[in-house]
């Protein structure tokens, strides 16, 4: 099980002026109890329908046989198109899960031109699954990637491009949905009750999963088991409730308003942005009150941006994410002298030690932060980690007293967005 450690954002670690002392924490236990029983209860009548979605066995069982499909069709390349939760999310899962074995994973989240050409040259459409991934069916990004996309593949597969296109969208409406009808697409649903950020355990988490050769029963086992601990009533047994009621308290009671997740694994580098998102769409709603979520990466930004909490404003806390067993990638037996502490060394030890030394410096200077740390980055514990980082979003929503659902300020923006293409060309 994946382990969730707050003690060096506690005041007992770094004093009570820069941490959270035990009878801040005590304070909200009574409240907090309310919230994990009203979040059962809420669920019981079909509220955030998100959680309930690994435990769907029809979805599993359909995502299965389209990658037995795709295997059996000698499919060596997935292009997967899809913008916010429908694109991070699967690019957690290509950065965790491909390999030289699988199948080559392209995730086409950016509309740059430069960036689309590239890929559409590079691609073999005649080995390739397109995959578009968008819930509404009608955001900009996606759509036009996915119909520049789809006008390859009919090149390269004439009648047969239907075939190797697949869409996951609204089960009920939305234009993709209908495009789709018409040209005998294959679909598959995201329930309408469970918005893109929220995505993760269905076909747009479990889709890339599946075509990656990745187990699918044990990342929904893992969401479970995690699913487990967050209906504990008590704060310390629920680590949902827990990150959740930390990172509440920095913020409203000691100022630290930027959130910054930190994986030290490069492989986990994308669910900082995942996160990200899921913070900034759920929470961004006042202009008061709110976490403000960053991302960064270890060891790289130790070099970019440590100096800047070691010294700068006291505004951010960091929440770290570890892995503990990773692969063994030895360096030389024998070095020049001035590198004889790293001869020998796995990088795993270098990379642990350069995590240790960012946390230890960031104690002794009294700065804030917490650690999920994973005994291994597979299936089980991915599962884990998405479910804890969901079930908080929940914790945080009752806390700060915001609607955690919805993001009605980023629908104005497409309107503008639409209303000036409408017009005429922008360049």
């Amino acid at each position: 099980m994946l382990d969730l450690s707050v003690t060096q954002a506690l005041a007992k670690a770094i004093t009570p002026s820069f941490g959270v002392p035990d009878q801040e924490l005590s304070a909200l236990r009574t409240g907090v109890r309310r919230y994990a029983q009203e979040w059962l209860k809420e669920r019981e009548k079909g509220q955030h329908a998100w959680s309930m979605a690994p435990y769907d066995k029809d979805t599993v069982q359909a995502v299965k046989e389209v990658a037995i499909w795709a295997k059996a069709e000698r499919i060596r390349t997935v292009v997967w198109v899809g913008i916010g939760g429908s694109g991070l999310g699967p690019k957690v899962i290509q950065e965790v899960f491909e390999t030289p074995e699988t199948v080559e994973f392209i995730v086409l989240d950016s509309i740059d031109p430069a960036f689309v050409e590239t890929i559409l040259k590079i691609v073999d459409w005649r080995s390739t699954l397109l995959v578009v991934a968008s819930k509404s069916g009608s955001t900009l990004e996606p759509m036009s990637l996915f119909f520049t996309c789809y006008e390859k593949m009919k090149t390269a597969r004439g009648n047969n491009a239907a075939r190797y296109t697949i869409a996951i969208t609204d089960p009920f409406g939305g234009p993709l949905r209908s495009f789709c009808l018409e040209e005998d697409i294959r679909i598959l649903a995201i329930p309408a009750e469970i918005g893109g950020r929220f995505s993760i355990f269905t076909p747009v988490g479990l889709l890339p999963l599946a075509l990656l050769d990745a187990n699918l029963e044990n990342f929904v086992r893992g969401a479970k088991e995690m699913d487990t601990l967050c209906q504990n009533t008590s704060i310390d047994e629920n680590p949902a409730a827990l990150l959740a009621t930390v990172q509440y308290l920095l913020d409203l009671k000691r100022g630290y308003s930027i959130r910054v997740v930190m994986p030290y694994s490069q492989r986990l580098a994308s669910i900082a942005r995942w996160d990200q998102q899921l913070i900034a769409e759920s929470l961004g709603k006042t202009e008061t009150k709110n976490p403000i979520p960053t991302s960064a990466i270890g060891t790289q930004d130790q070099h970019s941006l440590l100096q800047q909490w070691m010294a700068g404003p006291r505004a951010q806390w960091l929440l770290f994410i570890r892995e503990e067993e990773k692969p063994r990638v030895y360096l030389p037996e024998h070095l020049p002298e001035p590198f004889m502490h790293l001869q020998g060394k796995t990088f795993g030890q270098l990379l642990d030690a350069c995590a240790v030394g960012t946390a230890t410096a960031l104690t002794s200077a009294k700065r804030p932060h917490a650690t999920i740390t994973l005994p291994r980055l597979d299936e089980r514990h991915l599962g884990q980690l998405f479910f804890l980082l969901l079930a908080e979003v929940v914790f945080l929503g009752k806390l700060y007293r915001l609607d955690t659902y919805g993001q009605p300020a980023v629908e104005i923006g497409k309107k503008i967005t639409k209303d000036l293409l409408l017009k005429g060309r922008s360049e």
